[in-house]
C-alpha cells in the first residue's frame, strides 16, 4: 500500500478511529494486523520474511538475557546476523554477485559458473533488517534488554507508518512507546495531520512531477546533450530530497496522530557547509546507524590517522552498497567516503587559504561559497546514484562537461508549463527551507489565528489534488 494512494486515504482515518475508541491494552493487536495488513497489500508472500526476521531476532534476545556466557551470547548474536543479512543478500545481492562472479570467469572461458534467479525485491527489506539488528546488537551489548513481548516486538518491526522507508527506528526508542497510553490530543493529531499534507504535497506536487523529466533524460541518455543532462541532474536532487523527505513526514506525521514518536530523517540538507554537516542532515537514521553498528566498532577516529580514513570510507562504501546492488551506488558511496577523507586532509590548507584571502572577515559570503561548493559535490555524487548504470553516469558527466553538446538546448522539453512549474516550485521548496532553518515554522502556524491556519493548509490541500500527480508512483527508497 502506497502513502500517495486512494487506499491509504481509506486505511489510515479507519486505523486511527478503531485505535482511539478500544481499550489500550488491545491497541498493539490492531497496529500489529494493519502493520502486516498494510505491507500484504503489496506481496502478501512477502509478510513470511518479515515474521521470519522478527522470532529469530526475538529468540536469539531471549535467550541472549537467560546467559552472560559470551562465547554463547557471540553465537545468539552471529544467528541474528547470518539469518537477517543472508535474507538481505540472497534477495537483494545474489544476482549482483552472480553477475560479477560470471564476469570474471568468463576472462578464463568459464561461463555460467553461478546461476541468476528471478525475483521481485521485498519492498523495505533493507529497513526493516536493520531495524531489528539494531535490536539484537544492542541486547549483546548490554544497552537494551530483551523485550519479552513477542506481539509488541513484532509491532516494533513492522510498524506501519515507518514499515518500508523508514525511518530506522531504535529499539531504545520505540519500544517503550508501545507500552504507553495515549489519548485523543487535538493538538498534536493537527501537528501530525500538517506534517503529513506537507509530505503529500513534496512527494506528489514537486517530486513526482519533477520525476517525469528525470526519467525521460537518464533513462535514455543518448538522446539528450548536457544542457538537458544538466537540468534532469538539478532535478533528480530536489526529487529525490521531495519524494524520501516527504516520506518521512508522512511517516512521522501519522505515528504522531496514533501518539507516537519517530526519529527526525530529515533537517533541510541543501544548506549544508560542508559533506559531514550533510550527512548530519540526510538520511538521519541510516547515517547514525552506520555511526553507531559499523563505523564506531571499527574503531571510529580513535585510531591512528590512516585507519580513522579506512573507517570513514568502508562506511561510506558500505552505505552505498546499502542503497542497491549495483555498481553506481557504490561508487556514489565512495565519492561521498572520498569527499570526507579529503576534507580531513586539507583541512589545515583550506583554513590557511580562507585566512589569507579574508574569507574569515566575511562570514555571509565564507558560507555561501561553501555552501555552494557541498551542493556541486552532492549533486555529482547524485548522477552515479540514478544513472542506470556506470557507463550512462560516464556519458552523462561527459556531456554536461562538454560545452559542445549544448547546441540544442533551446529544444528542451518543448518548454511545456510543467517545466517552468517545475523551476517555481523548487524555488518554493528553497524559501520554504531557509525560513524553517530560521523558525520552526509548525510552531509559528500553532501560534497563528484559527482562520490564518485553516486558510495555508486549506491552500496546499488544494494545490495537491490540484498540482498533484496522481499516477501512484512508488517511493524511490521502496526500492531499497
Amino acid at each position: 500500500m502506497l502513502f500517495n494512494s486512494l487506499e491509504f486515504i481509506v486505511f489510515f482515518p479507519i486505523v486511527v478511529a478503531a485505535y482511539f475508541a478500544m481499550p489500550a491494552r488491545f491497541r498493539w493487536i490492531l497496529l500489529l494486523i494493519a502493520s502486516y495488513y498494510f505491507y500484504m497489500c503489496w506481496n502478501y508472500k512477502y509478510i513470511v520474511l518479515i515474521v521470519f526476521s522478527t522470532l529469530v531476532d526475538y529468540f536469539a534476545a531471549i535467550q541472549m538475557s537467560k546467559t552472560q556466557v559470551k562465547a554463547r551470547r557471540r553465537l545468539l548474536l552471529f544467528i541474528s546476523l547470518f539469518s537477517n543479512l543472508g535474507l538481505l543478500f540472497f534477495f537483494k545481492y545474489f544476482n549482483f554477485f552472480s553477475d560479477n562472479v560470471n564476469a570474471v570467469f568468463e576472462q578464463f572461458n568459464i561461463f555460467s559458473a553461478v546461476p541468476a534467479y528471478d525475483f521481485l525485491l521485498p519492498v523495505g527489506i533493507s529497513f526493516y533488517t536493520f531495524q531489528t539488528l539494531s535490536y539484537t546488537i544492542d541486547v549483546y551489548w548490554g544497552k537494551k534488554e530483551a523485550e519479552k513481548h513477542l506481539g509488541i516486538f513484532a509491532l516494533y518491526v513492522s510498524f506501519f507508518p515507518q514499515l518500508v522507508a523508514g525511518p530506522i527506528e531504535r529499539s531504545t526508542r520505540l519500544l517503550p512507546q508501545f507500552y504507553k497510553t495515549y489519548t485523543f490530543d487535538y493538538k498534536r493529531i493537527r501537528t501530525g495531520v500538517v506534517l503529513m499534507i506537507w509530505g503529500f504535497f513534496k512527494k506528489v506536487v514537486i517530486a513526482d512531477r519533477l520525476a517525469e523529466y528525470v526519467n525521460m533524460v537518464y533513462n535514455n541518455p543518448h538522446d539528450y546533450g548536457g544542457f538537458q543532462d544538466l537540468i534532469a541532474t538539478f532535478f533528480f536532487g530536489s526529487q529525490i530530497y521531495c519524494d524520501f523527505s516527504g516520506y518521512s513526514d508522512i511517516a512521522i506525521g501519522s505515528a504522531m496522530i496514533l501518539g507516537y514518536d519517530l526519529m527526525t530523517n530529515f533537517k533541510r540538507p541543501y544548506l549544508s557547509q560542508n559533506i559531514r554537516e550533510f550527512w548530519q542532515r540526510w538520511h538521519i537514521s541510516l547515517s547514525t546507524w552506520f555511526r553507531d553498528y559499523l563505523y564506531i566498532p571499527l574503531g571510529g577516529n580513535r585510531v591512528v590517522k590512516w585507519r580513522w580514513y579506512y573507517n570513514l570510507f568502508i562506511t561510506f562504501l558500505i552505505s552505498g552498497l546499502w542503497h542497491g546492488a549495483n555498481w553506481t551506488f557504490v561508487i556514489w558511496g565512495a565519492l561521498h567516503g572520498g569527499y570526507l577523507v579529503l576534507a580531513i586532509l586539507t583541512q589545515s590548507y583550506r583554513d590557511k587559504l580562507a585566512k589569507q584571502s579574508g574569507l574569515y572577515k566575511i562570514p555571509y559570503l565564507n558560507n555561501v561559497i561553501n555552501l555552494i561548493w557541498t551542493f556541486v559535490l552532492v549533486y555529482f555524487a547524485w548522477i552515479f546514484f540514478r544513472a542506470n548504470s556506470l557507463s550512462d553516469a560516464t556519458l552523462i558527466i561527459g556531456n554536461i562537461l562538454n560545452p559542445q553538446t549544448y547546441g540544442g538546448a533551446i529544444q528542451l522539453f518543448h518548454f511545456s508549463a510543467d517545466f517552468y512549474l517545475s523551476f517555481i516550485l523548487i524555488g518554493v521548496l528553497i524559501i520554504i527551507e531557509v525560513l524553517w532553518e530560521k523558525f520552526d515554522l509548525i510552531q509559528r502556524l500553532e501560534s497563528q489565528s484559527r482562520v490564518i491556519k485553516w486558510t495555508l493548509m486549506i491552500i496546499v490541500v488544494l494545490s495537491i489534488f490540484v498540482l498533484g500527480k496522481w499516477d501512484q508512483n512508488d517511493f524511490l527508497y521502496f526500492q531499497f
